[in-house]
C-alpha cells in the first residue's frame, strides 16, 4: 500500500503561481512513477504532468512551459510548481503513484484561479 497526502493548493490570482506538494509513504520502493491529474468541475479527470523513476517527464499540452513537474526521493514527495495560472486552471488537483501492484491517489487539493 501505499499513502499520498498533497497539500500546498489554495486561491490565487491569474498570473500567479503556486507550488503543490504529495508527501508518499508505505511502499514507497514498489512506486516506478508518480504524477498530477485535475478535475474540473463538470469536466473528466485529465493528466497534468508524470515523473518516471528515472527523473523522466510528461507535460500535458495545455500546462507545457508553465508547469514544472520534480521529485525529492529522500523525502519523498513529488512537486507540482504551477506559473503564469489561468481561470482554466482550476481543478482539484490529484497526486498519484504508479506500482506493479496498484495505482493509488491522494485526497485531492483544490486551485482556484481568480481574480
Amino acid at each position: 500500500q501505499v499513502q499520498l497526502v498533497e497539500s500546498g493548493g489554495g486561491l490565487v490570482q491569474p498570473g500567479g503561481s503556486l507550488r503543490l506538494s504529495c508527501a508518499a509513504s508505505g511502499s514507497i520502493r514498489s512506486i516506478n512513477g508518480m504524477g498530477w491529474h485535475r478535475q474540473a468541475p463538470g469536466k473528466q479527470r485529465e493528466l497534468v504532468a508524470t515523473i518516471n523513476n528515472g527523473g523522466r517527464t510528461n507535460y500535458a499540452d495545455s500546462v507545457k512551459g508553465r508547469f514544472t513537474i520534480s521529485r525529492d526521493n529522500i523525502k519523498n514527495t513529488v512537486y507540482l510548481q504551477m506559473n503564469s495560472l489561468n481561470s482554466e486552471d482550476t481543478a482539484v488537483y490529484y497526486c498519484n503513484a504508479v506500482s506493479p501492484i496498484g495505482v493509488y491517489w491522494g485526497q485531492g487539493t483544490q486551485v482556484t484561479v481568480s481574480s
